[in-house]
């Protein structure tokens, strides 16, 4: 069998549906797995394994509803620290619970964060916690068009590459 290289992209479609079912539910058996895919389950277990070690799955979760624990209220904050603070920033950032993805970004600003919170006040709160090290912009997330998904799978990239330019 070949052996396929995942970091450059090489997956084939058995391994792609096996990760679009993982994505969709994590606790999905290998034997429902293998039934979607016609091979054995052992067979499945060991394309799963080979994706976990190659890293392309990094972990399994569980989807959690903020609304639902109650906070209603989901921002992005845009950070840009003060000169000599970069560092500083960054562990804060690390250290505020609210804040659930951090990454640091090109342009005018250095870090995009978003945070889930119970109240304005606690907006507010965040907010302060971070204006003695660094300039913030805050968004209110108002809705999500686009929820996280998988990023384009290399059949779904070469498939669109196709209708681009023809």
């Amino acid at each position: 069998m070949k052996r396929l290289n995942y970091e450059n992209g090489e997956l084939d479609l058995i391994d792609e549906t096996i990760l679009r079912a993982l994505v969709a539910n994590a606790r999905t058996t290998n034997a429902e797995l293998a039934r979607a895919v016609n091979l054995s389950a052992p067979s499945v277990a060991e394309r799963v394994r080979r994706l976990e070690e190659a890293g392309v799955i990094t972990g399994y979760s569980a989807n959690i509803s903020p609304e639902a624990i109650g906070l209603p209220i989901s921002v992005w904050l845009r950070v840009r620290p003060v000169p000599g603070q970069l560092k500083q920033v960054a562990e804060l950032l690390q250290d505020i619970p609210e804040i659930t993805e951090c990454n640091r970004v090109t342009g005018e600003d250095c870090f995009l964060a978003r945070a889930h919170l119970a109240s304005v006040a606690d907006m507010e709160r965040v907010i302060d916690l971070i204006i003695p090290y660094a300039m913030t912009n805050t968004s209110i997330i108002q809705s999500s068009p686009v929820k996280r998904r998988l990023p384009p799978l290399p059949a779904v990239r070469t498939q669109r590459r196709s209708t681009y330019f023809e």
